[in-house]
């Protein structure tokens, strides 16, 4: 058999550059499967088993979001440069640049799945599906529900984590080794962690700036631009087959989930049961099961749905 090939570049963006990589060949008969990773100000490599999907006739793209990895860092730019729809700009300038804004299906994960159901909620001609994998509906949502599963963690843990984040003492040696029972429990269950998922936590490591300005210091304690953001009420406006991703023990927690499934017209829900929030890395078998079985449904045209609930 001969090997998928593979595209790498750059596409302009505002002055700036947005790296990306495509897996497959376009336009030969199935949409693209565009990959949205999540932070926002993580990269692509955790994601990059997706360009599986190529072998079976889905050609993947993933890419960098700016910011960060392959794209252009902007350590100096203004905090208000950035939003969420800067990324959707990107987003939207991407497909067109590839020639694939009228034939793709968006998989979004964590931060990268919000982007793509505000997306979605747009009804761009193009898109024929959607997945959103391990993302809240909104941070609001997502803080209450850190709470509870802070109040979880072993004795003394949060107590030490809450401690270093009123001093404002994030940085240091005891606070991460605190928000490492956190992530072992709730990021990624798999000890080691996988390559690829170090290889994108060691890039926002490099390059905090996307991170810490919209998210904060982690995961748990986001207290950056993006701690009011919410999709709920986009949600009804998205008409397309949805599939919704999580783990039992995901920092996306059902709650944060729920209103995905509840207000995108005939949205399906899938927890994998050994996972937290990284499905496609704690339990690839089942998780690429679903995904090529929902990928399948969505067959080569993708039927839009016809019945729409709400504006």
């Amino acid at each position: 058999m001969a090997p998928t090939p593979t595209a790498r570049g750059t596409v302009p963006f505002r002055g700036h550059e947005t790296w990306y990589r495509v897996t497959g060949q376009p336009g030969q008969g199935r949409p693209a499967l565009v990959v949205l990773h999540g932070g926002p100000g993580s990269t692509h490599d955790y994601l990059i088993g997706l360009a599986d999907f190529a072998e079976r006739g889905w050609p993947v793209v993933h890419y960098d979001q700016l910011g960060n990895g392959g794209s252009t860092h902007l350590p100096d730019a203004d905090p208000g440069f950035w939003v969420p729809e800067l990324f959707l700009d990107e987003l939207d300038n991407l497909l067109n640049r590839l020639g694939i804004a009228d034939d793709y299906i968006l998989f979004g994960q964590s931060w990268g799945g919000m982007l793509a159901a505000r997306h979605a909620s747009d009804r761009p001609a193009g898109l024929r599906g959607l997945v959103i994998a391990n993302a809240p509906a909104s941070y609001k949502l997502w803080l209450s529900e850190m709470d509870v599963l802070r109040a979880q963690l072993p004795p003394g843990v949060d107590d030490t984590l809450r401690r270093h984040e009123a001093a404002g003492t994030t940085d240091s040696e005891e606070y991460l080794q605190a928000m490492l029972v956190f992530y072992g429990r709730h990021v990624c269950r798999v000890d080691p962690w996988p390559r690829e998922l170090m290889a994108s936590y060691m890039e926002t490591w490099t390059d905090p700036t996307v991170y810490r300005t919209m998210n904060g210091p982690n995961e748990f304690h986001v207290i950056g631009s993006l701690r009011d953001w919410s999709v709920i009420d986009c949600l009804p406006r998205i008409d397309v087959p949805t599939l919704v991703l999580s783990g039992r023990h995901d920092e996306a927690t059902p709650v944060t989930v729920r209103p995905f499934e509840e207000l995108i017209p005939g949205a399906r829900w899938e927890i994998l049961e050994n996972s937290s929030h990284s499905p496609h890395l704690e339990e690839p078998e089942r998780f690429y099961e679903v995904l090529g079985a929902f990928l399948d449904s969505v067959g080569a045209n993708g039927a839009r749905t016809t019945t729409v609930s709400g504006g």
